[in-house]
């Protein structure tokens, strides 16, 4: 894609980056401001919309089309590299904290918090989080180097990472013999004025990927510095199979194995049912069964409440049913060596696909529900806030399409992503049992189909909106 006329030349232009990074800005602007002085009903403002709606939509469409487009633009990255040129990064993050795990409670932290304050109904409590999203990745980027921020703390980023995996583009090198013979590095190391060696001319890769050694899109922001970086013209933006890096046992730079690797594992289950249970708690039987656990544990707050569904959905239901099919596919295959949970972390990639089915269905159906409605809202900013008319009077009228036309649409993103998993499944029990008379892949095809049926039901319950009182 790189050598295509239009599209190649605008990726291959120093400054694409720092142009969508600018737009990006621009619209969290545009969402700060309006969110703290705004109109205070999330469906006046633009800081619920755009960025509960429009952008989380928009955001798993351009993962499944093309890659980690939103990273690639990142507008904390470009407010971090403005900072860094009065202060410069003096640490290393920590060798033992260079996991997920951080990341991933944070995740939790963020879905958690989404759901007991009701942020898609809070403008001003959005535009705050933007703020201290941005503040958290200024700190931590001005006292650590690299992409410390990006690589292990950043929820979005995480997520970006697991979808990225069924992108159907990746950044590799078109030949391994020019690699060899450079003797630079560039691609990771940067490339420096020639006549003083101290001065970065172009950076590498912040994320520690190598391109010789790295496999896949995980941990890959689509920045393109490695293109800007490489001297000889020899990384390539192509096409692959989505989802196959997920079964991939070649040791990744920047990763490692992607099987050895325990935190990675448990964020591609916490994706897929944290997937779910976002979708679940924006569905009216889950109202009902907050009040029975409340009426159960004698208490009237919803934070024990919905802390206990959280426990339940993401801790319980993944170890009964991803522990049970690790723990059944052994005795299949009769192994002994190793243990359940290696086995697991090795099949625990296989719910990306479906992950990532379940996330585009929810999203979707927000988006294009309410796909038309910023304009009304923009025109109400322009007359009421702004006092400028030319945008004429909101068309409130304009919203989007409407449910049952979209759930079509979310059926079809389940039945995929389901595919999908049974498709990763499938490879790698060929890959780690391909002698096994009876098929390894059973208790996993059972665990995706259970799935799949709990999202049917889910998104064909009505939608409610969070908010108004816990206990009616």
């Amino acid at each position: 894609m790189l050598r295509w006329p239009a599209i190649g030349g605008l990726l291959r232009w120093r400054h694409a980056r720092k142009t969508f990074q600018l737009l990006l800005l621009a619209i969290a602007a545009v969402v700060i401001v309006d969110g703290l002085f705004g109109p205070q009903t999330p469906t006046n403002n633009l800081a619920p919309v755009l960025t509960w709606v429009h952008y989380r939509g928009l955001l798993i469409i351009a993962l499944l089309a093309a890659g980690n487009l939103f990273c690639m633009g990142c507008p904390f990255v470009l407010v971090r590299d403005a900072g860094r040129r009065f202060l410069p990064p003096a640490f290393r993050w920590p060798r033992r904290l260079r996991t997920k795990w951080i990341a991933l409670g944070l995740f939790v932290l963020v879905l958690f918090t989404y759901e007991l304050f009701d942020l898609w109904a809070l403008p001003r409590a959005t535009a705050y989080l933007v703020l201290g999203y941005f503040g958290a990745a200024l700190v931590v980027d001005l006292a650590f180097s690299g992409a410390t921020f990006c690589k292990y703390l950043c929820p979005i980023g995480q997520f970006n990472f697991m979808a990225s995996t069924m992108s159907p583009l990746e950044l590799h090198i078109k030949q391994e013999s020019t690699c060899r013979s450079c003797r630079t590095a560039d691609c990771i190391k940067g490339r420096r004025q020639p006549d003083a060696p101290q001065v970065v001319v172009q950076r590498g890769c912040e994320l520690g990927l190598f391109l010789p050694l790295k496999v896949g899109n995980m941990d890959c922001t689509f920045c393109l510095d490695c293109v800007q970086a490489c001297p000889h013209d020899n990384i390539a933006l192509t096409s692959r199979l989505p989802g196959m890096e997920l079964a991939d046992t070649r040791r990744r730079s920047g990763v490692g194995w992607l099987s050895r690797r325990q935190d990675i594992a448990g964020l591609a289950v916490l994706f897929a049912f944290g997937g779910m249970l976002n979708a679940f708690a924006m569905v009216a039987p889950v109202y009902r069964l907050e009040r029975w656990i409340a009426h159960a544990l004698g208490v009237s707050s919803e934070a024990p409440v919905l802390a206990l569904l959280f426990v339940m959905s993401l801790g319980v239901a993944p170890l009964v049913l991803v522990g049970g099919a690790a723990a059944l596919t052994r005795v299949i295959v009769g192994e002994t060596t190793g243990s359940p949970r290696d086995t697991a972390a090795n099949y625990a990639y296989a719910l990306v696909p479906f992950g990532v089915g379940m996330w585009t269905a929810h999203y979707s159906f927000h988006l294009l529900t309410a796909l038309l409605t910023v304009i009304p809202i923009t025109q109400n900013i322009a007359t009421g806030l702004v006092g400028w008319a030319a945008l004429g009077e909101p068309f409130w009228r304009w919203t989007g399409m409407r449910p049952g036309t979209v759930f079509p649409i979310q059926i079809g993103c389940i039945l995929l992503g389901a595919m999908g998993s049974l498709a990763v499944a499938y490879r790698i029990s060929d890959r780690d049992y391909p002698e096994s008379p009876v098929p390894p892949t059973a208790p996993w095809v059972c665990v995706t189909v259970a799935l799949a049926s709990v999202a049917i039901w889910i998104l064909s319950q009505p939608m409610e909106m969070r908010g108004g009182g816990f206990l009616g």
